[in-house]
């Protein structure tokens, strides 16, 4: 009895056990000189049971967590897939975890040199596998935080405007407001910034995750 239940405990733990992927993207075609010299300017998300996770910005203190289709993140160019190791999470496990990381990464709290996408991916992979993600990956940011001095205060601190859907904020009125700045700001947005630092809805959907709050 004892070994039949061993042997079926390990086949539920097989079934749960999962590859952590980054996928990489290009923000922008002059990675296609730098990357071979461990430079760039990367987008990053975390592929997990089949759905890719990775954080932008917004102007509200809610989840800046969102879940694309893996290697399809709107408006970036795809480059390659990383694996940083394996996990044993159920899917319902996995998305408590990232519910409760979600309340750490506020779309208000976004900031290209200090706290960007790339900080959010190493961020799981380091409490999933204890291992970091390769660093050429968020090198730029690194050396940007030795000299953020001379970088232009656009690129210091920039606002993603277009992650429009944000369809599990509890907060009707909130999301609403969100939706409607989004419209109204995304037209300020100069082109150049646009096009390096928004992921653009298009046919692949953009979907916030709601983070869980802890009852008071």
């Amino acid at each position: 009895m004892g070994t039949a239940t061993s042997e079926s405990d390990g086949r539920v733990r097989e079934l749960h056990t999962t590859l952590l992927v980054l996928n990489v993207y290009d923000l922008t075609p002059i990675n296609n000189y730098l990357y071979w010299v461990g430079f760039g300017i990367y987008h990053s998300g975390i592929e997990v049971h089949g759905k890719e996770y990775g954080y932008g910005a917004h102007d509200y203190p809610a989840s800046g967590v969102f879940e694309v289709e893996p290697r399809k993140c709107p408006g970036f160019t795809f480059r390659c897939s990383v694996t940083l190791g394996q996990i044993n999470m159920h899917p319902l496990e996995f998305r408590t975890f990232l519910e409760n990381l979600a309340s750490e990464y506020h779309g208000d709290t976004y900031h290209l040199i200090s706290k960007n996408c790339n900080h959010f991916t190493d961020d799981v992979s380091y409490r999933l596998t204890g291992k970091r993600i390769p660093g050429w990956v968020n090198r730029l940011a690194k050396l940007g935080a030795l000299c953020s001095c001379l970088l232009p205060e656009s690129l210091q601190a920039t606002t993603v405007k277009q992650l429009r859907e944000y369809h599990e904020y509890s907060d009707d009125d909130a999301a609403e407001s969100l939706s409607s700045a989004t419209a109204r700001d995304s037209a300020e947005i100069d082109d150049e910034q646009e096009k390096l630092l928004t992921p653009r809805v298009g046919t692949e959907d953009v979907h916030f995750i709601k983070e869980s709050h802890s009852p008071t």
